[in-house]
């Protein structure tokens, strides 16, 4: 019955675990007026007729905090890139000089900065959401447990095990979410 326990346990801290790295992903794509690779990691580039990741097409380099530079594997690839790019509608218009593509980071305006920051929020609330259904999956399967003969004492010290790990996941997503918020509100 322990084992049983701990594995529900286990479980629901993996998911919750997911959601919280998911967030953090997500965020390094929100652009925050620095130039920063990881916003290219949607982009999609039609290479030889299946879309591929830029980066697995180009490397990426940023020689500076206003610029980026991609350099395509093959020089056929530029157009290619500069309209997988405008595509992705990420407010940067791409220049290339025949070798790589330059992209100049202009400065977020205002409106810009709030709405990445409510975006941010929607995805930190998108996370909770999904620490609070890993809670819930996890009490279901200790009620089943109990069901099937696990002590009433074990299914609520359990209970209060999820919920402590439901706190600390909470914790680190608003922890997360204030950062990002600070990194976007500086000018």
């Amino acid at each position: 019955m322990i084992e049983k326990s701990k594995s529900i346990i286990s479980a629901a801290n993996e998911k919750m675990e997911s959601a919280v790295m998911f967030l953090e992903e997500d965020l390094k794509t929100y652009r925050a007026g620095k130039a920063n690779p990881s916003v290219f990691n949607g982009v999609m580039v039609n290479y030889y007729g299946s879309p591929t990741p830029l980066n697995q097409v180009a490397s990426i380099n940023v020689p500076d905090a206003k610029t980026m530079l991609i350099q395509p594997w093959e020089k056929s690839l530029i157009p290619t890139i500069e309209k997988a790019i405008m595509d992705a509608n990420l407010g940067f218009t791409p220049q290339n000089n025949g070798e790589h593509i330059r992209i100049n980071i202009p400065p977020l305006t205002e409106d810009r900065r709030k709405e990445l920051v409510k975006k941010s929020k929607a995805a930190g609330e998108n996370a909770k959401i999904s620490i609070r259904n890993a809670r819930r999956d996890g009490i279901e399967a200790l009620k089943k447990a109990q069901k099937d003969g696990m002590p009433e004492d074990m299914v609520k010290d359990s209970e209060g095990l999820i919920q402590k790990d439901v706190d600390g996941f909470n914790k680190k997503v608003d922890e997360l979410l204030a950062a990002k918020e600070k990194e976007i509100l500086t000018v």
